[in-house]
């Protein structure tokens, strides 16, 4: 088994609705558009959130400024090397970089939303994910889309410009897991919604976000409740044959 890992910054539930390839994906995968994040609903302390299994109070992530935690906290990507499994991150935020410790990641790509257009930067990490995936069957990918967030801080969450950029993702998403090889499990997921032109907050369209769990060991069309951004690592954790730590507070959810 294999597992890719792919997270749209900033894409509420509703901005799903009226794509086709998603709602196809509903009766394939094992979803749920209710789950919910942690608070501060901000990139950072939500992927530090979802890589770590806890809370923002506990990692010590409060802002998009990363803090070493007091207490040391076991990432997925450290516990997946310590066990000899290989992950890679793509990746255009350079922040993220903190989410993995040094020596954990096998392979890491950054293409920089600064200095390209939002098409430029998706189309640029998806081709480089699925390369990389089809050469060095890495055991664990991640792979990252900051466009929507981009759009909803200039433009407004829920405009037309932000819906365009949440469906080219998924047409970029698409790219890619019609393609997999059977082996591979598929996690599609957002780390925060938006509301206006931000978030943050404890609003729901802040901290309600989506989560898709496609492949073999996954229900086609089941829909899940109670669902926890903490409750991916322990997921993945659980497909990739390794132990969850205990200090974790998310569930696995199969």
């Amino acid at each position: 088994m294999k597992v890719l890992l792919i997270l749209v910054d900033g894409m509420r539930p509703d901005a799903l609705t009226d794509i086709p390839y998603v709602e196809n994906l509903k009766g394939k995968a094992t979803h749920t558009l209710n789950a919910k994040t942690v608070l501060p609903s901000d990139t950072l302390p939500c992927h530090m959130s979802l890589f770590h299994s806890v809370d923002p109070q506990t990692h010590g992530t409060l802002t998009n400024t990363y803090t070493p935690p007091k207490t040391p906290v076991t990432g997925l990507f450290e516990l997946l090397r310590s066990k000899d499994k290989r992950s890679a991150m793509f990746y255009s935020w350079e922040q993220l970089r903190d989410v993995a410790r040094p020596g954990s990641l096998a392979h890491s790509y950054f293409y920089s939303c600064k200095d390209h257009d939002g098409e430029d930067y998706v189309s640029s990490c998806t081709v480089a994910a699925w390369e990389y995936l089809m050469r060095k069957e890495p055991d664990f990918t991640f792979l990252y889309h900051a466009f929507p967030d981009d759009i909803g801080h200039k433009e407004d969450w829920m405009s037309d410009a932000y819906l365009w950029s949440v469906r080219l993702c998924w047409d970029n998403i698409a790219r890619i897991i019609d393609r997999l090889p059977e082996d591979y499990a598929v996690i599609i997921t957002a780390d925060h919604g938006g509301h206006d032109k931000g978030h943050g907050t404890d609003d729901p369209r802040d901290t309600t976000i989506p989560i898709f769990f496609l492949g073999k060991p996954f229900a086609p069309g089941k829909v899940l409740e109670n669902v926890s951004i903490k409750d991916i690592a322990p997921t993945v954790a659980n497909l990739l044959d390794v132990e969850i730590p205990t200090s974790w507070e998310g569930k696995c959810l199969l």
